[in-house]
This record gives C-alpha cells, structure tokens and sequence, in this order.
C-alpha cells in the first residue's frame, strides 16, 4: 500500500540549512536540494528560494506532478493553522503562514509538522522504528527535539508541539537553557552545550590537546575523549549521563519497545549510544528497561524531509500516524 501512494514534495526549514525532496510512497527521496537558510534574510526571501528548491526537486526527480507538500520546521508552531508562530531557531518569524504561502506556491493540499516529530515518523514509518508500536526519538544536534509514537500513533499534543523531550529537566538550577529554564537535557546533551562546556573548561586554564584549535566542536569533544584526553572525557561523560537520566525518566514513562537516536552528536556511535543504554538498563524500572532497545536513526540528514513526507502521505490518506 505504502508504495501505491502518490509523489510528494518535502521541504524542510532549518536555522542554518533549507531543504527540498520529492518523497515516494517507499520513503525514499528524489531530487534532493538544500541551501543556506540566511535566516536574516527574513521569511519572504527565504521561503521564496524554499520554494524554488522545492520546484527544481520536482524538475530533477522527473514527475509530473506532486500530490501535496509536506513542511518540517522547529516550533512553536500551529499544525491546524499551518502557521510558524515564533521558532528560535528563526527569529523574526512571527506568525508566518507557510502552509497558505505553500498552497499557493505549488497549487495542491500542504501540512505542517514540528521538525523533530516529522523526524520520529519517518523514522517510525521507514527507518529504525519499522515494525514498532511504541518508540521515542531524539535528535541530538544543535539542539535536542524528540518525538514519540504510542501505540502505533504520532503523538503531536493538544497544541501540536507536544514531544519536546529535550526539555526534560535534569539538573534543577543547572546550564541555562535555550527555553529560558535552567538544567533542561539540551542544557547538557545539545552539540552545542558540548562545545560550550569545553570551551569554559579551557578559558579556566583546563590542560587538555582541545587548547590547540581555536574554536572546538562538539565533534572536536568525542574524537578527543576517544582518545582519552581528561578534560573531553569528562565533558562527554557528563553529556552521557544526562541523557541516560532523562531517558531513564522517559523510558519509565512511555515502556517504549524502541529508542531511536538521531542527529550530529550520534556520529559519534557506541560512543553516545553504549552508555546511554547501559544506563536506563541500570536504573529504569525492570520490566520497562527489559522492554527497551536502543538504536542509531537509519535516514541520516535527510530524516525531516522524509518526515515531512510522510506527513505530506498521510494529508493525502487521512491517516492518523
């Protein structure tokens, strides 16, 4: 049946990345096309190039036509007004009404989905999470976005922007957060947070082989806690650790069959992976801990436009995924 289902097009809006791809109904994407954001540039020109790629992606994966369009974007945002209220990844964008600007654009049906939660389906409907009832996800990246599907249902809550697992708290009174609250898990887990916290190590006379670039990542981090340089190796355990709590709390609360981790941060492996998972094993409730498997996402950078498209699918359907 999945195969049956008509072309659609995706668009994904990221802070510094925009993104374009025709999604079958095999989940897989045709004509990719992505560019900077230039989010300064403000809304109109940047939906305007949007949509352009979104046109040359039609042109390059040769169909006639698309059946829908599928938008993915951080939130807030409103899903059934398909409006992007205030994200922070964009700022400036208030209330901007992409679904209509979409619709009038392309000419057919479009939907809007949170980022991370078009994330979860795709990899629910065709990566990791295939053949799952119950799964979570986390994209560990700049920031930390989640999604979670139950019983076989994307769970979008009752405004739409429900599955910000990456604000569960877990440190009371800990890292700022980008949300305004303090000791959020993307206070800890978020690339960024990993670069920041060993660039405050360094700026307080930390020894460690990361004094040697100007401007470590949270790539530069894991390479060199690989290598056991002490300063990266505690910074990265503390990353561990505080996703190991916070989805010890989350695997106690939903029992999910599967984890899926995603984003740049999980390049890093069984390095991420390993501890994480040995953690909720050690301290979830038994059976829930049983229950859990811990997995990479499978889609890779392309996982929010195959969301999209999946969204996109189930407009056209009706489903309910």
């Amino acid at each position: 049946m999945e195969h049956d289902l008509p072309a659609v097009l995706s668009l994904d809006i990221g802070g510094t990345k925009i993104a374009a791809g025709v999604v079958t109904g095999d989940g897989l994407i045709h004509g990719w096309q992505a560019a900077p954001t230039r989010r300064e540039e403000g809304p109109r020109l940047v939906l305007t190039r949007l949509f352009d790629l979104g046109r040359k992606a039609i042109a390059e994966a040769g169909v006639p036509e698309v059946a829908a369009v599928g938008i993915s974007c951080g939130g807030p945002l409103d899903t059934a007004t398909g409006v992007l209220q205030c994200p922070p990844h964009l700022p400036g964008w208030i209330d901007v009404p992409v679904v209509a600007l979409a619709t009038e654009a392309f000419g057919v049906p479009a939907a809007l989905e949170n980022d991370a939660t078009a994330a979860a389906l795709g990899e629910f409907r065709y990566g990791a999470g295939r053949g799952t009832s119950t799964m979570l996800y986390l994209t560990i990246s700049t920031g930390v976005g989640g999604g979670s599907v139950i019983g076989g249902r994307l769970h979008r809550g009752a405004a739409g922007n429900g599955g910000e697992l990456g604000h569960v708290m877990v440190r009371p009174g800990g890292r700022p957060c980008s949300c305004g609250r303090q000791g959020c898990l993307e206070a800890y887990a978020s690339g960024t947070s990993i670069a920041e916290r060993a660039r405050e190590a360094l700026a307080a006379g930390r020894p460690s082989s990361l004094s040697a670039l100007t401007l470590p990542t949270a790539a530069d981090v894991s390479r060199a806690a690989e290598e056991g340089d002490p300063l990266a190796v505690e910074v990265w355990n503390e990353t561990t650790w505080a996703l190991g709590t916070a989805l010890t709390d989350l695997v106690n609360a939903f029992e999910p069959e599967l984890v899926v981790l995603g984003g740049g941060v999980t390049r890093s492996g069984a390095r991420l992976l390993d501890p994480v998972a040995a953690a909720v094993a050690r301290d979830a409730m038994p059976p829930a801990a049983r229950a859990a498997r811990f997995e990479l996402a499978r889609l890779g950078d392309g996982v929010c436009v195959v969301g999209a498209g999946a969204v996109a699918h189930d407009l056209i359907t009706g489903a309910t995924a």
